[in-house]
């Protein structure tokens, strides 16, 4: 498949994401009704920053002239509110009550006034963020920390501009993609064919249709599993609830990006091989040079433990430390536990705080 290619819609792709689109709308109205119990997100307030055609950078405040500049690099899958369920389950006021200043950059859903970016606009938008960020913490860069498909997006940055941050924290992010790292990535490479077209806009639902299906133990049984044993629990409910209603917030994705995500990265493996090409560089692990924090939860599937550890192994010594993190009941997806669990915030984000502070 070449790096750089036309795509092109055959009828039967414009008919089956036709129906996913309205698949999209039907799955919002659920989460509307979920809402409408006391589920919807209940986020901090904040100011745009800056905005591309494609992205929205969010600042949060903690302007304290010796703040940690943080940027936070949203995954491209559903809402970024995931970081800021409400007061009792937000990295995002967390960070803010440790005195870090806190940006956000958050991808628009795709549509005809977005385009259709893929990798390479991905990391121009996170360069020019860094630079309005630095910007307004008096010339500092911050440090960059991404969750999932927003720390691979984070990673894939910072080993092509290495430089330009002062570190770089990683959460349940998967890495390395080779066959067995994971239940997960092996079900979705078997089910999406090869050379999936990249014109015009993917619907959510669609993805997260095919996700089930790749893995129903992450997706769907475990989800059951963990509503039954936080029935005793109202904490563990009302965030498992708030999840749930996230989970049905689906935004189209760019089917550039998704078809770079599936064919380059989970089919064919080029970042952790060292052949994936940002602004015509190849860049593997060897080129992550900065500062890493990595945080692995051994019970999450879709960033398994070895979808992360061969990576790190094969990074420059002495730049990176890695954090385990054994996951929790009450966060409806292990894969987002370290999001919205009571124990990550308790244990791990001190860790996590201490480890950016000392970037300064």
């Amino acid at each position: 498949m070449p790096d750089r290619a036309t795509f092109k819609d055959t009828p039967l792709d414009i008919v089956q994401r036709a129906q996913f689109a309205w698949s999209d709308i039907l799955r919002r109205a659920q989460g509307n009704v979920v809402g409408a119990f006391g589920f919807d997100p209940r986020e901090h307030s904040y100011r745009v920053l800056a905005s591309g055609p494609y992205w929205r950078l969010r600042d949060y405040g903690g302007r304290g002239s010796s703040a940690t500049p943080l940027l936070l690099i949203a995954a491209p899958i559903k809402r970024p509110y995931i970081w800021d369920l409400a007061p009792a389950a937000s990295a995002v006021r967390y960070c803010l009550r440790q005195g870090l200043r806190v940006n956000m950059l958050e991808w628009k859903p795709a549509s005809r006034l977005t385009g259709n970016p893929g990798l390479d606009e991905y990391m121009q938008a996170i360069a020019d963020s860094i630079a309005k960020v630095s910007k307004d913490a008096s010339n500092s860069n911050p440090v960059l920390a991404g969750h999932s498909l927003g720390g691979t997006l984070a990673a894939i940055y910072g080993a092509s501009a290495p430089k330009s941050a002062k570190g770089l924290v990683l959460l349940d992010a998967p890495l390395c993609f080779q066959p067995g790292t994971s239940r997960f990535r092996d079900g979705l490479v078997s089910l999406v064919p090869p050379g999936l077209s990249g014109a015009g806009s993917f619907p959510g639902s669609l993805l997260s249709y095919v996700s089930a299906l790749a893995s129903p133990h992450t997706f769907v049984w475990s989800r059951l599993m963990d509503a039954g044993l936080s029935m005793s629990d109202h904490r563990a409910m009302e965030i498992h609830g708030r999840v749930e209603r996230w989970s049905l917030d689906e935004v189209p994705l760019p089917g550039k990006l998704v078809h770079q995500i599936l064919d380059w990265l989970y089919r064919e493996d080029r970042l952790y091989r060292g052949t994936l090409k940002i602004g015509g560089k190849a860049i593997g692990p060897g080129n992550l040079s900065l500062p890493t924090l990595v945080v692995v939860n051994s019970d999450d599937d879709v960033a398994s433990p070895m979808s992360i550890r061969p990576f790190v192994a094969a990074m420059p010594r002495g730049q990176v430390q890695v954090i385990e993190y054994p996951g929790e009941t009450g966060v409806c997806l292990q894969h987002l536990a370290i999001l919205v669990g009571h124990e990550a915030f308790r244990t791990i984000w001190p860790k996590i705080i201490a480890w950016v502070k000392a970037r300064r």
